[in-house]
């Protein structure tokens, strides 16, 4: 275990020591399998990766044609997906998810171990700004970690509490087993999709 002197992970620092240091337990190295099936099927559709990382999803999404942008505040990061994805490297982005404002609206946003990096107390926010960024029948879409361990990240979640977060703005559609998790995920990750809701007037 390399020695760190960020303990944060609200923090860009957190993150690119990290990067910095190859310690990426979390980064499978290429596409999931449920992602490119996703792609094959779907129309193409404009997306943002939050917490990219080193950005392989977004190649695979650009060269099916997709409008797709990924975006990190973590400047290391955002330095390593910019040299892993080529000639798409205009599309990673760095930046805020809770203030980053996309130029065209979404019909996508991708969850690769996004939701499970951030503490346990921001999970709120990340589902409010989940909701704010998608129309009503946008989809979120990915993966997402189930676990009770208190330390992380990863931070998992049981089902309860992510329907509790998302029900109020998403219906799920589709909640599929994973085949092909990486030792860190692996037996604890699901492939779900929601539909964001109808806004209800209060």
């Amino acid at each position: 275990m390399p020695d760190f002197a960020s303990r944060d992970p609200r923090s860009p620092g957190f993150w690119d020591e990290r990067f910095a240091q190859q310690f990426t337990p979390w980064d499978r190295g290429g596409v999931p399998e449920q992602l490119r099936s996703f792609v094959a099927v779907s129309p193409p559709m404009t997306t943002l990766i939050p917490g990219c990382g080193t950005g392989y999803e977004l190649a695979a999404l650009c060269d099916a044609g997709w409008n797709a942008t990924a975006i990190d505040f973590a400047p290391v990061a955002v330095a390593q997906a910019r040299a892993a994805v080529g000639q798409w490297a205009q599309h990673v982005v760095e930046a805020d998810f809770f203030a980053y404002a996309p130029p065209a609206p979404l019909d996508l946003v991708y969850e690769r171990a996004f939701l499970c990096a951030m503490p346990r107390a921001m999970w709120p926010q990340v589902a409010a700004r989940w909701a704010a960024l998608l129309a009503p029948g946008a989809l979120l879409a990915g993966y997402f970690f189930f676990d009770d361990t208190v330390k992380g990240p990863p931070f998992g979640i049981d089902r309860a509490t992510l329907d509790d977060l998302l029900a109020p703005a998403f219906t799920c559609i589709e909640d599929a087993p994973v085949s092909d998790s990486i030792p860190v995920f692996e037996g604890k990750e699901r492939w779900l999709i929601w539909r964001r809701r109808e806004a209800t007037v209060a």
